[in-house]
C-alpha cells in the first residue's frame, strides 16, 4: 500500500489483488442477514472506496484495520439502506483477514461490467494504467494519444466509474 499510494498502479493491483478475497470473506461475515447477491455489491463499493480514500491511510499502523474500518462502513451502509440498524464490533479483524482467502471468481467479471459502462478509449486506459501497471506514458502512446491527454481521460474515467458506483448503491 506504501509503494500504491506512491503512485505505482502495479503494487495497487496487487495489493487489491491480495486483500479482495479476504475482503469477500469479511463482508460474507459481517454481512449475515444481508441477502447474499448484495455481498459482491458491497466489495465493490469497498473496492472503490479503498481507491479513492487511499491516502487516509497513514501508513504508521496495519493496513488491515484501515481496510477492516472501510468494509465495516460499507456493511453498515447497506443494513442502513435496508432500514436496519447495527453495531458491528471491531473484534476479530486479525482472525477475519488473516482467513484462508479463497478464489476471486468474480473480480473481473465485475471489472468488466463497470469498464463496458464507460467509453472504449477510457476503458483501455483504466485497464492498462490502473488494472495492468502500465506507465500512463506507455498506455498513452498504445491507445494513441498524448500523455497529458491520458491523464486527464484516466481522470475523468475513474470519476465517471466512482459516479456509477455511487449510483449503484
Amino acid at each position: 500500500m506504501h509503494r500504491a499510494n506512491q503512485g505505482d498502479g502495479a503494487a495497487f493491483l496487487q495489493f487489491l489483488t491480495q486483500v479482495t478475497p479476504r475482503l469477500r470473506g469479511l463482508i460474507r461475515a459481517r454481512g449475515r442477514g444481508l441477502p447474499p447477491d448484495l455481498h459482491e455489491d458491497i466489495l465493490q463499493e469497498v473496492l472503490l472506496a479503498i481507491h479513492l480514500k487511499r491516502g487516509t491511510w497513514d501508513g504508521t499502523g496495519p493496513v488491515r484495520f484501515w481496510l477492516y474500518a472501510v468494509a465495516r462502513h460499507k456493511v453498515v451502509d447497506a443494513f442502513r439502506r435496508r432500514g436496519r440498524r447495527v453495531h458491528l464490533p471491531l473484534d476479530d479483524v486479525a482472525e477475519m483477514l488473516a482467513a484462508d482467502p479463497g478464489p476471486a471468481p468474480l473480480a473481473a467479471r465485475d471489472a468488466d461490467r463497470m469498464l463496458g459502462m464507460i467509453d472504449a478509449r477510457s476503458a483501455a486506459l483504466v485497464r492498462a494504467v490502473r488494472l495492468e501497471g502500465q506507465s500512463t506514458e506507455d498506455a498513452a502512446a498504445r491507445i494513441g494519444v498524448t500523455p497529458g491527454t491520458a491523464r486527464v481521460v484516466l481522470h475523468r474515467a475513474m470519476k465517471r466509474l466512482a459516479e456509477l458506483a455511487e449510483r449503484m448503491k
